[in-house]
């Protein structure tokens, strides 16, 4: 993928499950949603791996091991090897590895996950600022993680110890909707210390090196819901990206994308890995995809045409960037996306 300005999705001659190596996967909003299956995702899967293509799961979520999230996902039907989970505690683990002696104390707020790939690492976990620690990381410690946990890394990082974080998504989803994530729990630390934390995960450099050292993809799609996190890592990774619509990102927020926001492929669900992706053409002053016309006008976007939806879609986004160029576009698409039922 070019870093230059992308002003409309890329179509595909071939399925991408042809295209492409291996997937890297985002898990939640994109695989499961609460720990259930979303809708295709399974049967999905395993039409893409029947064929050849590598799957690699890779996530902000720092709670679980590599063994119980392949554990949940072969439950699930998706049969998964630890070794084809990549996490954001692996990639702040290493990240800490490169800092400080080998078997240094690390003060852990969170969960499983972070302790498992500290000693994966060769450093040892402890839970208390009075234990000496070297460093402090912080990652997501589901929604039991004690209030104290938090006094803990304050006061260690108020002594000068350096501060990690596995990640800093504001939010996660869950089986009731949208909760609080690792980033909610950073910015308590942030606001009562006024440091700032290195961070490891999505959609810095450290998680993208963690995910090419343990697959070894040659040509790597990543695959994911959010454009903050999948969508921004794969353009720092320079790797092409799928927007699959099954998670945070609506219609909206796809139209007004900055440049390292905008993914090269947009699709309903991870069905659209085993297919090709129409082409998004120039059509006098707009753009159309399928039986879809799209052009920018004064104050809105307008849609004129019909046919499949996604379709429609593409084409209000290759006219909203276009218009946007290297910034987000403020055109009003409501009403265009309303017709789209998005």
């Amino acid at each position: 993928m070019s870093q230059s300005v992308r002003t409309s999705p890329d179509g595909s001659g071939r399925a991408l499950s042809e295209a492409y190596d291996t997937a890297l996967l985002d898990l939640d909003g994109v695989v499961y949603a609460g720990g259930n299956a979303i809708a295709h995702a399974v049967d999905s899967l395993a039409i893409a791996r029947a064929g050849g293509m590598r799957l690699a799961y890779v996530t902000n979520n720092a709670l679980r091991t590599p063994d119980a999230v392949a554990e949940h996902l072969t439950e699930l039907g998706i049969p998964t090897g630890a070794d084809d989970v990549i996490t954001s505690a692996q990639a702040v683990a290493r990240l800490i590895s490169e800092q400080v002696p080998a078997g240094s104390r690390v003060l852990v707020i969170g969960g499983e996950g972070l302790r498992v790939a500290l000693r994966e690492r060769g450093l040892e976990p402890v839970d208390s600022a009075e234990d000496q620690p070297v460093a402090v990381v912080q990652g997501y410690g589901g929604p039991d993680l004690a209030w104290g946990r938090f006094a803990e890394a304050c006061y260690a990082i108020a002594r000068g110890v350096p501060w990690f974080a596995s990640n800093t998504d504001l939010t996660i989803p869950s089986a009731r909707g949208i909760a609080p994530g690792n980033g909610a729990a950073v910015e308590v630390v942030r606001i009562a210390t006024g440091a700032e934390p290195q961070v490891a995960g999505k959609p810095l450099p450290p998680m993208h090196k963690e995910t090419i050292l343990r697959t070894g993809a040659e040509r790597p799609l990543v695959v994911g819901d959010r454009l903050d996190t999948d969508i921004e890592g794969a353009f720092n990774g320079d790797v092409d990206s799928l927007l699959v619509l099954t998670g945070v990102t609506d219609g909206a927020q796809l139209l007004a994308a900055p440049p390292q926001h905008r993914p090269t492929y947009v699709d309903a669900d991870l069905r659209g890995m085993l297919t090709g992706q129409p082409e998004v053409t120039e059509a006098g002053e707009g753009f159309r995809c399928g039986g879809w016309t799209a052009t920018a006008g004064r104050d809105r976007l307008e849609l004129d045409g019909e046919g499949e939806p996604l379709d429609g879609l593409r084409a209000l986004c290759a006219a909203a960037w276009t218009a946007a160029g290297d910034g987000s576009c403020t055109l009003d698409g409501g009403k265009a996306l309303a017709r789209l039922g998005l």
